[in-house]
């Protein structure tokens, strides 16, 4: 006799699984990195755009694949390891250092993750808008049409990552660095990265993720 609790527990794609896993990951990775500012060419970008940007290939493979209800879900759950990164690096720095810590790396730590708290403060205020934003454009774009994953899904990809990430970086650079430094070349800098990015990286990333979620799902359990 089966067991009812058992019988009645709804079944996850292997996909969403595995996706949500990584999602949970890259969003706080993406405020970490968001420390280091690097040069792409003559483009002054922060780094957390990179995983940033796995966030919206993550986000639009899953509502490629399992639609937008699930891609909204995925995004509405981001919030929680955000929110519990954020606390526990507070309760890290308010905590005594070891005597025996070398001065140079308390100097380095207390530097870095002492910037953190408010780079990922305004991260999910940034984050929501454009991961919503971006779902909800990948989604209306497609319609009420059967794309399967063709050219039209790279089209919708890409326009729907350049536009969410112009408001991303509106919203993230200005609250995360307004008054620490000039915020008007890595404004523009992160801008035309991001939109190059969206373009050049994105559509493909998520042709890649499409395909692997499709495998993962028809793959025995």
């Amino acid at each position: 006799m089966n067991d009812p609790i058992t019988a009645a527990a709804p079944a996850v794609p292997r996909s969403l699984f595995v996706y949500a896993i990584i999602y949970g990951g890259m969003t706080v990775l993406a405020g970490m990195l968001g420390n280091k500012q690097v040069a792409l060419g003559p483009l002054a970008v922060e780094a957390g755009i990179f995983a940033f940007l796995m966030l919206v290939v993550l986000s639009s493979t899953v509502a490629q694949v399992h639609g937008r209800k699930a891609a909204d879900r995925l995004v509405f759950w981001g919030f929680l390891p955000l929110a519990l990164s954020i606390a526990l690096i507070f309760v890290v720095l308010q905590l005594p250092a070891s005597p025996d810590m070398p001065p140079d790396r308390l100097n380095a730590f207390q530097l870095m993750m002492g910037s953190t708290p408010r780079i990922m403060a305004a991260g999910p205020v940034a984050y929501g808008v454009s991961l919503f934003l971006n779902v909800w454009l990948f989604s209306a774009l497609r319609g009420k049409s059967e794309d399967s994953g063709g050219a039209f899904m790279l089209v919708r990809g890409a326009v729907a990552s350049a536009l969410s990430q112009v408001v991303d970086t509106l919203i993230f650079i200005t609250l995360a660095f307004y008054g620490e430094f000039p915020i008007r070349d890595l404004l523009v800098g992160q801008m035309l990265a991001k939109v190059t990015l969206s373009i050049v990286l994105v559509p493909p990333l998520i042709a890649l993720g499409v395909a692997i979620a499709r495998r993962l799902d028809r793959a025995p359990s």
